[in-house]
């Protein structure tokens, strides 16, 4: 096995691994029940629902809007502490690795449908999950929180397919109490999810690209996060392949779009693309 195919080998190896350690409550499989332990507390760095039976900790965007929904009352520190460790250290490193919803879209990918490539509606339509941040996960929680003091978590409520999957479909198909609650709000998120699904088979990590706020946040993170892709450009000759073979709507890598998978490294002939080394300055 050459360089060039054990680098998506080893992060799809990764990517598994989070996923399982995200969700390590076999038992909640086994039970449709929800893990209320100490580790509930923490947040993951990748988009993992809360309510997933298996999940042993929280999701940051559904903490990041609950924590919003009382900041009449406090500012939310520890969250918002989570997110800039995790952006200033990892960035997209976050999505490219440590995502089990990013993993997922990946699979949904390979299997055998026409596939719609990159372009520049797909490159405008970067712009909606972060309309989608700005309105379901800080305008809404905040309005919520501070007119009627009660928590929204908007972006979960209403949208996250992965909520619907991990946590919504799992509950309710193990508790028989819970499909007699099951109505229109539900019966809504399962057709978004359907539809999010069917789009990750013809287009490359659509939910990542257009309508996850999470990945908004961290490619907030691009250019200072420790982790991640860079360009030389004293090596760089402006050939562009690194571009044309990325499947996201990068102009460049490193970029806001970038997830950091460093794909792009094995099609650099001038050897321009690295990963980003800490620095050590002479003792």
């Amino acid at each position: 096995m050459d360089k060039g195919s054990r680098l998506p080998f080893r992060r799809k190896c990764i990517q598994l691994a989070a996923a399982l350690l995200y969700n390590a409550n076999i038992k909640g499989f086994q039970n449709a029940e929800i893990y209320k332990g100490p580790l509930k507390g923490m947040c993951v760095p990748g988009l993992n629902c809360y309510s997933c039976p298996g999940a042993v900790a929280a999701c940051p965007l559904g903490t990041l809007q609950n924590a919003l929904s009382s900041i009449r009352y406090r500012i939310p520190m520890y969250i918002l502490g989570i997110f800039l460790l995790s952006g200033l250290f990892l960035g997209r490193v976050i999505c490219g690795f440590l995502c089990p919803f990013g993993l997922l879209q990946e699979l949904m990918y390979k299997i055998p449908l026409p596939k719609l490539k990159k372009n520049k509606i797909t490159r405008s339509l970067c712009w909606l999950k972060y309309l989608i941040l700005g309105i379901f996960v800080l305008s809404i929680p905040i309005y919520m929180g501070i007119w009627n003091g009660m928590p929204v978590p908007a972006f979960c409520k209403y949208i996250c397919p992965a909520g619907t999957l991990e946590g919504g479909l799992v509950l309710v198909a193990g508790n028989a109490g819970l499909r007699k609650l099951a109505g229109g709000l539900f019966t809504w998120k399962v057709v978004l999810l359907l539809l999010i699904l069917f789009s990750m088979m013809v287009l490359y990590r659509s939910f990542c690209r257009f309508l996850c706020p999470l990945g908004a946040i961290y490619s907030l993170f691009a250019k200072i996060s420790i982790l991640g892709i860079r360009v030389d450009e004293n090596k760089c000759s402006g050939c562009q392949a690194c571009v044309r073979h990325c499947r996201l709507d990068v102009k460049k890598p490193g970029d806001r779009e970038c997830i950091q998978c460093g794909s792009c490294m094995d099609v650099c002939t001038a050897g321009a693309i690295c990963r980003k080394k800490v620095r050590k300055e002479n003792m």
